[in-house]
């Protein structure tokens, strides 16, 4: 401000009161001018807790504007500002007339949500028996789906572009923003290259750019947004910790089937842990059975093999057909109570226990959760789960971590939605053109 603006005063003329506006020695008021330089200043201030909050609101920690003033550490002040500026971005939404909760005697306070005509993500999976499309919102919410394909070609960037074009038209019906895209792929993805090691449940070449690939589709769909790719279990972590049954966990353990394998995910401090390079976790090259079914990788007897749908319908003299997880988990619903069902469960069981427990001695997880035909056999032995995993637990302890069934039906494509939004999380003003 200078001396013009100011009416030839120096600056020690001026006082400024965040809740009255900017008044003279005289008592006159200042405002509006000088009432809009200090909420300016004040965002100016709270430009590097727009990320932050922006993530406390995405993840459900922020839902009034009291407690996101207390996590970020700022003013009440600084705090509306922030919230406002995120409201102007199209992100979220503050309740214009605050309310006391029922039975406080506290001053009431705004409340916060997430805008549900705000800007999506693009998000894709590709499985082993498919891929589908979806449009996140923040949150988490899934604003609209496609029809799942079931076939999968062994040319990535056909399926990839075939994807695309689902997600496309997505955009297309609801008319929405898009400002990114995330892709989750039935393999570890090495950094930073972004390859496809080892898609070994789809017909793709060892070490598929899968991340290129994808990137050049979404832009050759019209689409100028960034693109990434990672691995499905690993997002479906991620989706899980943020908005699932791993929320509030430290050392988040997960353990899921594909639609055919197993994968795992380790969630450390809200992050994944994937390693030097991408690779972390590949837990379902873990041998349960010495001299058991020969694996994908090489060895005989793995997590990946002894325990994933195509197990159970070769356990029950079956034919593994085109859709195996639905095959599975079908005929465990209608028929667990069989005898023949009930011991292939059981015995499908204890090699997932086995696995656990050495799992659980290794990293010492606060929280385990199931996802895929994992989560089915929880419901279905979740005693002698349990017992399996405390009877090779270390000094007794690692057989008390909670086991619990991972709460996201599609996290993998929740997941694939978060990779997209990390860059709005991160400077919300920058990966919106603010």
């Amino acid at each position: 401000m200078n001396g013009e603006e100011a009416g030839a005063r120096t600056p020690k003329d001026i006082r400024v009161d965040s809740a009255a506006g900017t008044r003279s020695r005289d008592g006159r008021d200042r405002a509006p001018a000088e009432r809009a330089r200090g909420e300016r200043t004040r965002l100016e201030r709270g430009r590097g807790a727009l990320g932050p909050a922006l993530e406390l609101v995405h993840t459900g920690r922020a839902p009034t504007r009291a407690v996101l003033t207390s996590a970020l550490g700022v003013t009440r002040a600084t705090a509306g500002a922030v919230a406002a500026e995120l409201e102007s971005l199209g992100l979220i939404r503050v309740d214009a007339r605050p309310a006391a909760p029922a039975g406080s005697h506290g001053r009431p306070s705004h409340r916060l949500a997430l805008d549900p005509d705000g800007p999506v993500v693009l998000a894709a999976q590709v499985h082993a028996d498919g891929y589908r499309a979806a449009l996140v919102g923040l949150g988490g919410q899934l604003v609209a789906t496609s029809p799942g394909c079931e076939m999968v070609g062994a040319d990535p960037a056909d399926v990839l572009g075939s994807v695309v074009a689902a997600g496309l038209a997505l955009l297309r019906e609801t008319g929405r923003r898009c400002v990114g895209a995330g892709l989750a792929v039935p393999s570890a993805v090495a950094e930073p290259e972004g390859t496809a090691l080892n898609p070994l449940h789809v017909a793709w070449p060892a070490g598929a750019p899968v991340r290129d690939i994808f990137t050049a589709q979404v832009h050759a769909a019209g689409l100028d947004v960034p693109a990434f790719a990672g691995n499905d279990i690993n997002l479906m972590a991620l989706a899980e910790h943020r908005h699932g049954a791993g929320r509030g966990a430290r050392h988040l353990l997960v353990v899921a089937t594909g639609h055919r394998g197993v994968g795992g995910a380790l969630v450390v401090d809200g992050r994944p842990h994937t390693g030097s390079s991408g690779l972390a976790l590949e837990v379902g090259h873990l041998v349960v059975r010495p001299g058991g079914h020969p694996c994908y990788c090489g060895g005989r007897g793995c997590l990946d093999v002894e325990t994933d749908p195509r197990a159970l319908l070769l356990a029950l003299g079956r034919t593994p057909g085109d859709s195996q997880m639905r095959e599975a988990q079908d005929l465990i619903a209608a028929h667990g109570a069989e005898p023949a069902v009930r011991a292939a469960v059981e015995t499908l069981t204890d090699r997932l226990g086995l696995g656990l427990a050495a799992l659980v001695n290794i990293l010492n997880p606060d929280r385990i959760l199931l996802g895929g035909l994992h989560r089915t056999l929880l419901a279905a032995a979740p005693e002698r789960l349990h017992a399996v995993i405390a009877d090779r637990s270390l000094w007794g302890r690692s057989g008390s971590v909670p086991v619990l069934a991972a709460a996201l039906d599609r996290g993998s494509l929740v997941g694939a939605a978060e990779l997209a939004w990390q860059p709005v999380l991160d400077d919300p003003l920058a990966a919106l053109g603010g």
